[in-house]
C-alpha cells in the first residue's frame, strides 16, 4: 500500500522552509512508528538531499556512511574517501562542494541535510549538535543554501538536546514539528471500506499509527485481523511492543510491570509502586521514560484549578500497547499452544467489550473540540475528564467562554436516554464547578438513539437540555 495518506499541514511547513529564501532548520520528533521517516522521504522526492540514519555505531562509520550517501547525491565520488576527522569536517567539505557546484552553474537552490534519529547520532557523538551549531551561525544561516532537518524519535532528547534552553542549538529553529499519531479521522480513511464501528474498533487497537494500521488488511473483520496480526507468533506486531521497548530502554522487566500494571487502567504512583513491588523513588525513573517515548500521560481530574500532585494518575496512551499488555502478553503461552483463534474466543473477547469502551471514552474526548467548532465555537478548550472518590466523568471540556461540558459515554445498549441523562445529571451535582461556568450536558452513545426511546418522548419540562452523539455523528464531524 503505497498511498501516502495525510499530513499536508507538516508537508506544507517543510515545503516553505524549502522554497523560502534563507536557510532552514527545522526539528521533527515524536513517538516511534509514527511517520516521521516517512513525512521526510516523501518530502525530500525530487529534491537535492542527503538523507542519514543514526544508529548504535561508533562515529567514524556513521560519518563514513553519511560521506558515501553525499558522494551519490552530489555526483562527487571522491567524498566518499574524503579523510574526515569528525563530523565538523565531513558537513564542511559536504556543504562547500555543494557551494562549488552552484557557483560551477549547476543546479542551486538549497540542500537538504536530513539527519534521521539524530538522538542515537548525537549519543555516539556527544559534540554534534554543538558542531551543527557552530556551522548554522558561521555559514549555514546566512547563506540561504541549506534545510537543515533533525529527525528523533526520544522526545525528551529532542525537547532537551534540540529544542531545550541549554541546547547549543536553542532557538535556531526555524520551524519545529511534533508528529502526532493520526486522529481518529484520519485513521478512518485507511480502511474506506469499513463501516463507523469497525473504524473505531481499529482505531481503539492501532491508535493513529501508520505502521499498525496498514497491517489491518481492509478485507478481513477486525477480530481477524486481530487474530492474524497480533495473536500468531508469527504475525507482524506479535513482538512489536517487545521491540520497541528493547530498542529505546534498558531493564525492560521493570518497564513490562509498570505497562503491565496500567493496561486495564490508569492509576496513581503509589498504586502502580503497590502492583509492581517498584519503589516509588525508582518507579518515578521509569514512568519518566516511558513519558518521554510518548507511552505514558500524566492525568489529573480537570476542574479549572491547578492540579494536586497526590491526585495525578499514569494512563497507558499508547492504543497498541495497552491491547497487547492487556490481552497478549498475559496470554503469551495460552496463544503458543492453543492458537490465537482460542486465544480470541475464550481468553479476550469476554473483555474486549470493556476495552472498546475505554477506546470510547478517548474518542468522544478527542471529538470534543471539533464538536465545539461545528457547533459555532471558536473558544479555547481544555479536555480531559473528572474523577473522585464516588464520582467518574468521562468527558470534561473547560471552555475558554465560560461554558463547560460534561458528558456521560455508553458503548453498550442503552435501554432509556432518560435514565442515561439522569445518571449524567447526578454527576453533574457532584462536579466541583468552581468557576462557576454554564454546564453543557452531552451524551456519546455507539449507536444513534430513536426518538421513540429518548426518554419516553423528550426530557421533562424544565430539564436541562442535554445533547446526544452517536459513534456515526462523531466520524461525520468536520475536522
Amino acid at each position: 500500500m503505497d498511498e501516502f495518506i495525510g499530513r499536508a499541514r507538516e508537508l506544507a511547513v517543510l515545503e516553505a522552509a524549502y522554497r523560502g529564501q534563507e536557510s532552514g532548520l527545522v526539528p521533527i520528533y515524536g513517538r516511534r512508528r509514527v511517520g516521521k521517516s516517512e513525512l521526510v522521504l516523501r518530502f525530500l522526492r525530487g529534491k537535492p538531499a542527503i538523507y542519514a540514519v543514526g544508529k548504535l555505531a561508533q562515529p567514524a562509520l556513521q560519518i563514513r556512511e553519511f560521506l558515501r550517501e553525499a558522494a551519490g547525491v552530489l555526483g562527487e565520488p571522491l567524498l566518499a574517501t574524503f579523510p574526515a576527522e569528525g563530523w565538523k569536517a565531513a558537513l564542511e567539505a559536504v556543504v562547500e562542494r555543494w557551494r562549488a557546484r552552484a557557483r560551477g552553474g549547476a543546479r542551486g537552490g538549497k540542500l537538504v541535510l536530513a539527519l534521521d534519529e539524530f538522538q542515537w547520532m548525537a549519543q555516539a557523538s556527544p559534540e554534534l549538535p554543538s558542531v551543527l551549531q557552530e556551522c548554522w551561525d558561521r555559514s549555514w544561516r546566512r547563506d540561504g543554501r541549506i534545510l537543515l532537518i533533525l529527525c528523533g524519535s526520544y522526545i525528551g532528547f529532542m525537547e532537551r538536546e534540540v529544542l531545550g534552553r541549554k541546547s547549543p542549538l536553542h532557538g535556531r529553529r526555524t520551524a519545529q514539528i511534533l508528529l502526532r499519531p493520526f486522529g481518529y479521522r484520519e485513521a478512518a480513511l485507511f480502511h474506506p471500506h469499513y463501516g463507523v464501528e469497525e473504524r473505531a474498533r481499529t482505531y481503539f487497537v492501532c491508535g493513529g499509527v501508520p505502521l499498525y494500521l496498514r497491517a489491518f488488511a481492509p478485507g478481513r473483520s477486525v477480530e481477524h485481523n486481530l487474530a492474524a496480526t497480533l495473536l500468531d507468533e508469527y504475525a507482524p506486531l506479535y513482538r512489536e511492543p517487545d521491540f520497541l521497548l528493547r530498542e529505546e530502554l534498558r531493564e525492560v522487566e521493570s518497564y513490562y510491570a509498570v505497562l503491565l500494571a496500567l493496561a486495564s487502567g490508569s492509576a496513581p504512583s503509589r498504586e502502580i509502586s503497590r502492583r509492581t513491588g517498584l519503589g516509588e523513588r525508582s518507579l518515578h525513573y521509569y514512568l519518566q521514560n516511558l513519558v518521554e517515548l510518548g507511552y505514558l500521560a500524566r492525568r489529573y481530574p480537570v476542574t479549572g484549578r491547578p492540579p494536586v500532585a497526590r491526585h495525578v494518575r499514569y494512563s497507558l496512551e499508547d492504543p497498541l500497547l495497552r491491547f497487547w499488555f492487556r490481552f497478549v502478553y498475559p496470554n503469551v503461552s495460552f496463544i503458543r499452544h492453543l492458537g490465537g483463534e482460542r486465544a480470541l474466543a475464550e481468553r479476550i473477547r469476554p473483555e474486549l467489550d470493556a476495552f472498546w469502551g475505554d477506546g470510547f471514552e478517548r474518542l468522544c474526548r478527542e471529538a470534543l473540540p471539533a464538536l465545539h467548532a461545528a457547533e459555532g465555537s471558536r473558544a479555547g478548550c481544555e479536555v480531559g475528564c473528572y474523577w473522585d472518590a464516588a464520582t467518574q466523568i468521562d468527558v470534561v471540556g473547560l471552555r475558554d467562554d465560560g461554558e463547560t461540558d460534561l458528558g456521560e459515554c455508553k458503548w453498550g445498549a442503552v435501554r432509556s436516554v432518560a435514565g442515561l441523562a439522569a445518571e449524567l445529571e447526578e454527576k453533574v451535582a457532584r462536579y466541583p464547578n468552581a468557576r462557576q461556568a454554564t454546564i453543557r450536558r452531552r451524551l456519546f452513545t455507539r449507536r444513534a438513539l430513536p426518538a421513540a426511546r429518548r426518554g419516553g418522548g423528550g426530557p421533562a419540562p424544565g430539564a436541562p437540555e442535554v445533547r446526544t452523539h452517536s459513534l456515526a455523528d462523531l466520524y461525520a464531524v468536520p475536522g
